[in-house]
């Protein structure tokens, strides 16, 4: 039998070797310490095939948040017909999503480099409107077709303030406790329940 050819490998496997390592990376080191030295060693090739595909650590952080390496697939809620339950586990495995170091680090390394680039700041804003706030605010407006909610409830911009909340808590390393989470629905429902009142 004829042995295997070999050769360099195919760009779609270095490509994502080297997105793995660069999360990796991250996800152990933050964004400060990121380095094309230490993500061409863990990924096993040479820095300067990282060179020819991103100019800087910035340029590789924005494909990494661009493919979906930062945050998962939208948070679904359980659809329980209440929109006050259905937020509670919302925010809940949120937060037991947030709770893994890892993913932690990474969103924080996001945070960082979205800081420093324009065009980061949006890819991410992008991704996480996908992953969470676009979801949230979908459940809202459901509230409000039911009557949960007020109808004239500002959705999207009450998504974006529960979602700050919970990732300024994530940034200042400050643990999201489910005593926390609870009071974080009851503010909200206290503003935009249909009598004004919270649940």
């Amino acid at each position: 039998m004829a042995e295997a050819r070999r050769g360099r490998p195919r760009s779609e496997t270095v490509q994502r070797a080297i997105l793995e390592a660069t999360r990796a990376e991250l996800g152990e080191g933050g964004y400060d310490r990121l380095s094309f030295d230490r993500i061409a060693a863990r990924a096993g090739i040479a820095k300067q095939t990282i060179y020819r595909r991103y100019p800087s650590k910035n340029a590789l952080v924005a494909d990494l948040i661009l493919q979906g390496f930062f945050l998962p697939p939208p948070l679904q809620p359980a659809a329980q017909g209440d929109v006050h339950d259905d937020l509670r586990d919302w925010v809940s495995r949120f937060a037991e999503y947030s709770s893994d170091p890892q993913t932690a680090s990474l969103i924080r390394a996001a945070t960082a480099a979205s800081a420093e680039d324009n065009s980061v700041a949006e890819r991410f804003r992008d991704q996480v409107d996908y992953s969470t706030n676009d979801t949230l605010a979908a459940l809202l407006r459901a509230g409000a077709a039911a009557g949960q909610v007020r109808a004239d409830t500002p959705s999207g911009t009450v998504a974006e303030m529960v979602v700050g909340t919970l990732v300024y808590r994530l940034l200042t390393r400050q643990e999201l406790t489910p005593e926390f989470l609870q009071d974080l629905t009851s503010v909200v429902f206290d503003g935009i329940g249909p009598d004004g009142r919270g649940a």
